[in-house]
């Protein structure tokens, strides 16, 4: 059994939803630290001149958990991003098929950032076919807050005797205390895909909601395609 984490981001990149794909469990660490500027509450589109930010504003204090960020309730965000959508995916060609639900998910009235983030990994996960069960770290008792006991502590929990890692976990992992630990660590290898899309040109790393934007039910097979299965 193969476990994969990582903190519940906005709207994620096609890599997020490559690891996910990879584990047989995924598990959302939102009783972890909100890092102000990264990707928890922001994720990047396609426009006619590149990207841009989509942002969901927010309110918190320094330290706090991302389960306890709260959404900025006086900000329009949710009508400025669906029109920021609308604009630069015009002319994507399955824009009627992916708007409807994305416009569902901004108007839904939910007002922290952790839950507002888990509702769009599971609509981009369905979207992409990926079915890995999630579980939030806070439904999980016990488990201690170093980065490397923290993991190992989750896959004991969820009875997963190896760990995937992203690509650059060779940077900052204590792979002996892993050994040390009896759980295996395996590292992400993504290739991201390089696809049409509705404006000249290619930007990687976008949204999935870009893929799905210009594949709709073939977004599938393309992310499916973008990395060898073989650990």
């Amino acid at each position: 059994m193969r476990l994969a984490a990582h903190q519940p981001q906005y709207m994620p990149w096609l890599g997020y939803f490559d690891k996910m794909a990879r584990a047989d469990r995924f598990v959302l660490l939102d009783t972890v630290q909100y890092k102000k500027n990264e990707w928890q509450n922001r994720n990047r589109i396609r426009t006619a001149s590149g990207w841009q930010w989509i942002t969901v504003p927010v309110r918190y204090r320094f330290p706090m958990r991302i389960r306890d960020v709260a959404i900025d309730p006086t900000s329009p965000w949710r009508r400025k991003q669906g029109a920021a959508l609308r604009q630069s995916y015009a002319a994507a060609p399955y824009r009627d098929a992916i708007l409807p639900l994305l416009d569902a998910l901004l108007t839904r009235p939910i007002d922290d950032l952790a839950t507002l983030n888990l509702e769009s990994v599971r609509l981009l996960a369905r979207l992409l076919e990926v079915r890995t069960p999630v579980v939030l770290a806070s439904t999980i008792d016990g488990i201690p807050e170093g980065a490397d006991e923290r993991l190992i502590a989750l896959c004991r929990s969820l009875g997963c005797d190896t760990y995937l890692a992203g690509q650059g976990g060779h940077g900052y992992m204590d792979l002996d205390l892993w050994r040390r630990a009896g759980v295996r660590v395996e590292f992400q290898d993504f290739h991201h895909p390089v696809y049409p899309q509705c404006h000249a040109g290619f930007e990687a790393c976008l949204s999935a909601i870009d893929l799905l934007m210009q594949r709709g039910t073939g977004a599938a097979a393309v992310l499916r395609g973008a990395f060898p299965r073989a650990a």
